[in-house]
This record gives structure tokens, C-alpha cells and sequence, in this order.
């Protein structure tokens, strides 16, 4: 198969680092977003790609974005949203979309890209998991309870295509400049800092060049792994 990847929730973040990161590595990079669509035409435009709308949680949607795209040799599910707080504040609905975005949003994707992948015998995966969903964390349970979830979907996933020659991994992102931690005040980001052995939280090009080195061909026999990216979390 040809480089052809799909990010998605490509459009900012780790994500629109990993589709650039990609590009920089001769891939062909399309970008899906939901409502950000200037910056995901602008991603998509130096990646070579296609900027594509579609809400991964919706199966329909997923299915019309892969008759745009048609097959890729490389699905990396970045797509994910967040919310913090006590477990008894997230309210049902903030929990049903969570797991609808980070944990149905993945199978979707896998279960519309897959099938192409099988029958030309190659094809990669890489998913987010978060270090959250090894470790926990306090006011984040639905968050890391979906990505504890990804790191199950992800080893599961691997068993089954590895016969195949499809490989499936994830990365556990640490605490990472974006949207979702954009929220921390000077002082917790100071302490989360000082909580790192490399003193500092992380880019999203730091997330964005080990998937990058993930889909490389050097990493051929690499597959149901799970590689933190946290700079040393001690914590």
C-alpha cells in the first residue's frame, strides 16, 4: 500500500503535529476535524491530503469519510475529548460522549478502515491511549476509564491482525501543551513541571515524532505496544 495515513482530529494539537510530522516523512496525510475546518484545509494543504468533516462517534459519518478518502495504509485515532472534574459533577451525558468519541470513536474508525488493510495485507494502527489510563487520575475518571479502555481495544486489536501483517500500536501521551490542558493555571502546570524529570510538559511534537517513528518501517516487528511519552512522570 502506498503512505497514505488519515488523522484524525487532525486539525489542531497532536494531532495537526502528527499529520505535519507525517507529511515530513513523505506521507500523504489526510485530516479529519469536526467544526475547525480552516485550520484542518490549512493542515491538509501541507500534507498533501484531504481535510474531511465527520464526527468519528457517528458510524455513518466514518463510512462517507472513508468513500472520500478511500484506503489508507495508516489510521492513527487521535480524536478525543475530555472533561474534568468529581465524578459525581460529570453528568450523564458528558460521560456517554467521552466514551463515544474516545473509545466508540476508535472503533469506527478500525471498523470501517480495517477491511482494506486485510486485503492488501499491511496496514498500521496507532491509537491515544493517555498515561491516565495506566496510572488514573484524580477528577479524570470517565477520561482515564476511555483510555484505559484504548489500551485494552489496542492489545486486543493486535493479537487479532497481527496474522495479517497489520500493526497495532498505541501511544500514552504524559501531560501535553494542548486544548485540554489549556485549562491549568500557572501553578499546576509549574507543579506538573517539577513532577517530570525533564522538568517541563510536554509539545505536541514530542508526542507527534514517536508516532511518526511508530510508522516507520524499522518498526515492522513492533506491534501491541504501548509507549509512554510523559517526559518521566513521577507522580
Amino acid at each position: 500500500m502506498q503512505k497514505i495515513a488519515l488523522v484524525t482530529g487532525g486539525s489542531r494539537g497532536i494531532g495537526a503535529a502528527t499529520a505535519l510530522a507525517l507529511a515530513l516523512r513523505g506521507w500523504t496525510v489526510h485530516v479529519n476535524y469536526i467544526e475547525q475546518k480552516e485550520k484542518a484545509e490549512a493542515i491538509a494543504k501541507r500534507t498533501g491530503g484531504i481535510a474531511v468533516q465527520a464526527d468519528v462517534a457517528d458510524q455513518q459519518q466514518v463510512e462517507a469519510m472513508r468513500e472520500v478518502t478511500g484506503p489508507v495504509s495508516l489510521l492513527v485515532n487521535n480524536a478525543g475529548v475530555a472533561q474534568s472534574g468529581l465524578l459525581t459533577d460529570i453528568t450523564p451525558q458528558q460521560w456517554k460522549r467521552m466514551f463515544d468519541v474516545n473509545i466508540t470513536g476508535m472503533y469506527n474508525c478500525c471498523h470501517t478502515y480495517v477491511p482494506d488493510m486485510v486485503h492488501e495485507k499491511a496496514g498500521q494502527i496507532i491509537n491515544l491511549a493517555s498515561i491516565l489510563g495506566t496510572m488514573g487520575g484524580s477528577f479524570e475518571v470517565p477520561y482515564s476509564a476511555t483510555k484505559g479502555a484504548v489500551i485494552a481495544f489496542t492489545k486486543a486489536l493486535a493479537k487479532e491482525l497481527g496474522p495479517s501483517n497489520i500493526r497495532v500500536n498505541a501511544v500514552a501521551p504524559g501531560y501535553i501543551q494542548t486544548d485540554m490542558t489549556a485549562q491549568f493555571s500557572e501553578e499546576d502546570r509549574a507543579a506538573l513541571a517539577d513532577a517530570t524529570a525533564m522538568c517541563r510538559i510536554g509539545l505536541p511534537e514530542d508526542v507527534a515524532d514517536v508516532i511518526a517513528l511508530l510508522a516507520e518501517a524499522g518498526t515492522r516487528f513492533v506491534t501491541g505496544q504501548i509507549l509512554g511519552i510523559d517526559g518521566g512522570l513521577i507522580i
